[in-house]
């Protein structure tokens, strides 16, 4: 879809489609709104005492103005409260707007910043962000391997109409950051709904090294004797059911290279499990639907790192994707097994289906020569955290406030939440094991806290947070900017910002 910004009035734009909003108690943030009111005789004030249209969030109405300003159709969308306003009622608005506008066959559609009053005021580049991600994001779909070629009905232009032309270099900027955020979220969606057969680690390997040259990252993919070198016993224990089939990767991606020594660096840790079987631990057949899913952390970390290329953020950032398969084999790993991981730790395997926590182990050890002033892994972990947040949040482990409250922060406002939980040290009880150093599961009633005190055995640094998305990756509810059905794309926008407010704090 080509995005253009011009300085002129909506209705003077000429495309087929404008799509515009009113709050529900409107209190005057339709300055467009009102010149098409104007335009076409009252036709929206009609509507609004007709009680057909209140601006209540996500309502959506129609009006076709029959040759009163140069569109087929205008497409009113409501934004809700005027006091609840914010870039984020906005995206979604945007979202359903852009959404009505395709299923109505539109193909050039019109809309314009809205920067809202008084307390809940948004920049040009806020209110061009919003527009932008909306749009893109809301607009999503994944046909994937469908055999059949027929065209789809998408939108190809949208022009964003700007008040003035002194907003005009801000808007500007903002729509580049929303194409950046959104084509994000986009690439992890692709990414996550790829089939199994076809996103090996092979694929994802082959994908980042590709998005690494576009975006001009350093990027450099460790192949399966590599691993062996380093001492990844943990991560290679995994991988070994694979056999020769489709062999382990380990992807590094560097923003700022080369100000390694200059910059402060921070590390992003994802969960690459293209495919979890759950090994001899073996997984239902239900629950085995949806486990192409198992690398959307890996997808994440990918994905944020070409938004923060985007960016330019001046920070050194290391993006590290261990990427494998957890399959059934001869040569599969089994329960009571001992793995040695990186660090010499070893690994009693109590569950097979406990096999992101080894893969990561590896990855979290080898962060460590990187000299992070922080370091945060991402990944579908536990069924345990969906148990206790659902679909509202990620939960969230952090041996530091501050990185905790930052991850919360952008969370919040990407609408990729987390919430905090805690770090007791009876989760370290838990995992004691009787023939190794550790054991990988605590068992079924100790599932989310024993699976970060796991992970905090291989953090040699002072600052580490861990995420576990498992609830997110899928099917989100009442959101027009997510699909209901197939990837959110959940981490890749939450990292970005969370490193674009730790380049603030470093400032």
């Amino acid at each position: 879809m080509d995005i253009q910004i011009h300085v002129k009035p909506i209705i003077e734009t000429d495309c087929d489609t404008i799509v515009t909003f009113l709050v529900e108690d409107n209190a005057g943030y339709g300055g467009a709104t009102d010149a098409i009111d104007k335009a076409t005789n009252g036709a929206v004030q009609e509507l609004i005492d007709a009680g057909d249209f209140t601006g209540k969030s996500g309502q959506i109405a129609v009006i076709y103005p029959r040759g009163a300003i140069n569109t087929k159709r205008v497409v009113l969308v409501g934004l809700g409260k005027s006091q609840e306003f914010s870039a984020i009622t906005l995206r979604r608005a945007v979202a359903t707007g852009m959404q009505h506008a395709r299923k109505i066959k539109a193909k050039r559609v019109a809309t314009l910043l809205v920067r809202g009053g008084n307390d809940h005021a948004l920049t040009a580049m806020q209110s061009a962000q919003a527009v932008v991600e909306g749009a893109i994001m809301g607009l999503y779909t994944y046909r994937g391997q469908k055999s059949d070629s027929t065209a789809q009905d998408e939108i190809d232009e949208l022009h964003i109409s700007v008040f003035n032309q002194a907003d005009l270099a801000d808007a500007q900027a903002g729509a580049n950051r929303g194409k950046a955020y959104a084509e994000g979220a986009v690439m992890t969606r692709n990414l996550v709904n790829t089939p199994p057969n076809i996103c090996t680690p092979a694929y994802l390997a082959e994908r980042a090294s590709d998005m690494a040259k576009a975006k001009g990252l350093r990027v450099e993919i460790l192949e399966e004797g590599h691993m062996r070198a380093l001492k990844m016993g943990a991560l290679l224990g995994v991988a070994q059911g694979s056999g020769t089939t489709h062999t382990p990767r380990f992807i590094i991606l560097e923003h700022n290279a080369d100000k390694a020594g200059t910059l402060p660096t921070i590390v992003l840790v994802g969960k690459g499990v293209t495919f979890d079987t759950g090994g001899y631990s073996i997984k239902t057949a239900e629950g085995m639907i949806g486990m192409k899913a198992d690398m959307g952390g890996g997808g994440a970390v990918i994905s944020a790192m070409s938004i923060i290329a985007d960016l330019q953020v001046p920070l050194h950032v290391v993006g590290l994707v261990p990427a494998v398969e957890n399959m059934i084999s001869d040569k599969a790993y089994r329960p009571q097994d001992v793995l040695t991981a990186s660090n010499g730790k070893t690994i009693e395997i109590i569950s097979t289906d406990a096999e992101g926590r080894l893969i990561l182990a590896d990855t979290l050890v080898y962060a460590k020569r990187y000299h992070p002033v922080a370091v945060v892994d991402i990944a579908t972990l536990t069924g345990a955290c969906v148990v206790a947040l659902g679909k509202a949040a990620a939960g969230l482990f952090a041996t530091d406030d501050d990185v905790a409250n930052l991850l919360s922060q952008a969370g919040d406002f990407t609408e990729e939440r987390v919430w905090r939980l805690p770090l007791y040290p009876e989760y370290d009880k838990a995992i004691e094991s009787d023939t190794a150093d550790i054991k990988n599961s605590g068992g079924p009633r100790s599932g989310v806290g024993t699976s970060a005190a796991f992970l905090k055995q291989f953090v040699d640094y002072p600052i580490w947070a861990h995420v576990d998305m498992a609830g997110m990756m899928v099917d989100a509810e009442n959101n027009p900017t997510i699909p209901t059905k197939g990837a959110t794309g959940y981490g890749a926008r939450l990292l970005a910002y969370f490193i674009e407010l730790w380049a603030q704090k470093s400032s």
